[in-house]
Formats: C-alpha cells, sequence, structure tokens
C-alpha cells in the first residue's frame, strides 16, 4: 500500500500551529512577571533580606521594594517580616512612589499598631501626602490629607523627633491652603463678586491668621469693604494692617484707598430726637407700609403678589470660578 507524500507536510505544519499557540500564553506570563511583581522563587528570609538591603544601600529603591515585600509574602511570620513591611514603605517613598508607599505603612499600622516604629509609620504617610501637594491653582484634597496626616502624628506622639519636624510641615501647609484662599479670592474681584471675595479674604484671616498671608487678606478686605459699601468695617480692617504690618506695602495700599473713600462721621442726635424720623412710612402712627403691586406678567401666584428679591449670600451667589 503506497503512503501519500502529503501527510508529512500537514503533520508538520501542524506541529509548528501547536508550538506557537503554546508559545502565546508563555509570553504573556513572562510580559506579566517582568512588569509586576517578582517571580516567585522560594529564599530563606535571611537572603531575601540581606538582598533587599543591598539594593536599597545601592539606590535600586523599586527592586528593594520589591524584595522587602517578598519577604513578608514568603515569610510573613517570621520577625523579619514586620521589619520588612516599614522598609518596604521607605523604599517606595525614596523611589517616589508616594502611593504605595502609604499603603504599605498603613498596613504595617493595621497590624502593628502598637509597635515600637509606629511614629515613623505616621511619618511616612504623613510625607508621602506632604510630597504630592501640588501649586494653588490645582485642587487642595491632597493638602488637606497631609495636614490631617501631620495633625495625627503630633496628636498621637508629641514628644517625638518626627513631631517636630510635623510642626514645621503644618505651617507650611497651612500657608499654602491660605495661598488658596487668596488665589480664589483674587479671581473674584476681577470678576466683581466682592461679597464672595470677601469671604474667602475673612477665611485667612479667621483660620489662617499666623500665614504670610494675612497682610495681602486685610488690606483686600478694605478693598473689598469699600466696594459693598460698608466703609467702617474697611477703616477697621486698615486699622488691624497698620498696628500689626505697618511698614509693608499692603499698608500703604490700604492707607491711601481710605484716604480716597474717608469714612463720614455720622451726625449725633439731639437731646429726644428719635432714631427714626417722624413719619416714616411703617413707623406707628403713619399706617401699613404699602407694598408695591406687581405687574400681572411677573410670574406671580396671583394678582396683587409681589415678587420677592433674589437671596443675597453665598448660597445664591453663582460661582463660576475655582472654589466650586
Amino acid at each position: 500500500m503506497r503512503i501519500p507524500q502529503s501527510l508529512p507536510s500537514m503533520s508538520r505544519a501542524f506541529a509548528v500551529t501547536l508550538i506557537a499557540a503554546l508559545a502565546l500564553p508563555m509570553a504573556g506570563c513572562a510580559g506579566r512577571s517582568a512588569k509586576g511583581d517578582l517571580p516567585y522563587v522560594a529564599r530563606d528570609v535571611g537572603t531575601l533580606y540581606s538582598t533587599a538591603k543591598a539594593r536599597l544601600d545601592q539606590g535600586r529603591y523599586k527592586e528593594a521594594a520589591q524584595l522587602f515585600d517578598e519577604v513578608e509574602r514568603q515569610h510573613p511570620y517570621s520577625i523579619w517580616a514586620r521589619r520588612a513591611q516599614i522598609m518596604s514603605a521607605f523604599s517606595y517613598y525614596l523611589a517616589k512612589d508616594y502611593t504605595a508607599s502609604i499603603s504599605s505603612a498603613q498596613r504595617f499600622l493595621a497590624v502593628h499598631p502598637g509597635n515600637r516604629d509606629a511614629p515613623y509609620a505616621y511619618y511616612l504617610i504623613a510625607l508621602g501626602y506632604y510630597e504630592q501637594i501640588t501649586d494653588v491653582t490645582r485642587d487642595q484634597k491632597i493638602t488637606r490629607q497631609a495636614l490631617d496626616s501631620l495633625g495625627e502624628l503630633m496628636r498621637r506622639y508629641p514628644n517625638t523627633r518626627y513631631a517636630s519636624d510635623a510642626r514645621l510641615k503644618i505651617d507650611l501647609v497651612n500657608d499654602h491652603l491660605a495661598g488658596k484662599e487668596m488665589e480664589i479670592g483674587r479671581f473674584y474681584e476681577t470678576r466683581g463678586q466682592w461679597l464672595a471675595a470677601n469671604g474667602r479674604f475673612r477665611t485667612v484671616i479667621d483660620k489662617f491668621q499666623q500665614t504670610t498671608h494675612t497682610p495681602e487678606a486685610l488690606m483686600r478686605l478694605t478693598e473689598t469693604y469699600l466696594q459693598l459699601g460698608v466703609p467702617i468695617e474697611a477703616e477697621k480692617a486698615a486699622a488691624v494692617l497698620g498696628r500689626n504690618y505697618p511698614g509693608t506695602d499692603w499698608y500703604d495700599h490700604a492707607y491711601k484707598l481710605m484716604q480716597d473713600h474717608p469714612v463720614k462721621p455720622i451726625a449725633p442726635l439731639a437731646p429726644g430726637e428719635p432714631v427714626v424720623p417722624t413719619g416714616t412710612a411703617g413707623t406707628p402712627g403713619t399706617g401699613a407700609l404699602e407694598l408695591p403691586k406687581a405687574n400681572g406678567n411677573t410670574g406671580g401666584t396671583g394678582a396683587g403678589s409681589v415678587s420677592s428679591p433674589a437671596p443675597v449670600g453665598p448660597g445664591s451667589a453663582t460661582r463660576t470660578g475655582p472654589g466650586n
């Protein structure tokens, strides 16, 4: 019986196809291994930790962090696993992977809240947020998280060396948040939204008066109060500015504003003179105050309804800029 010559070629084609199909998953696994975690290779805890420490000393922070994580993964009940967790957070911080650093430190605190390295773990969390603070034109959520983390570190461990550094960083963070309020307030000023701007500058005085933005905030309050038609409050703000920051350009500008818009004193009342002049509509003896009738096309609820004025205040202002 004669065997067809086409069978060997068909077998070779099938074999090539099979090899290619088997190679694809292997290539995919290799690619994932290169991009993700280290491949699992069983090693004793001493070798793993020593290798991770060597990578850290060489400045290969990302590799060191992964090896410290491997210590925890392969030997979770070893005394070195606890140390490896905090070293992993430190290595990620040096590698500028702040999200991973915060996560590692939080995992360490969840498992070992009373460990002697707990203050340092809180410090790494605060540093991770602090290093991600952006300029005042961006959203300040991270800045507030940094402030909360630094405050928690000071509250829990006030006598540690980490708390000393946290106090300095809190001052810088507060100055940054005050700068954000000033940025928004100046934006409202350029749009003529004086009440909204005044609220932002008041926030700086009420919450961040120890920052470097206080002199400008007082001068801006003088501006906005004058624009709102409250010269007495403007004079108070300028007086506080002159008392605390007499030699600054901000005070010079506020002083010039008050010279251009002097406060007109109110004449005192003569003895026996009523505060409200006699005959003023709405006072006793003059009858009820007559309200104007609404036109038919005002959209009221009925004939004779009075259209109410739009409410004034932050709740009704339409914000179109930063701080929405």
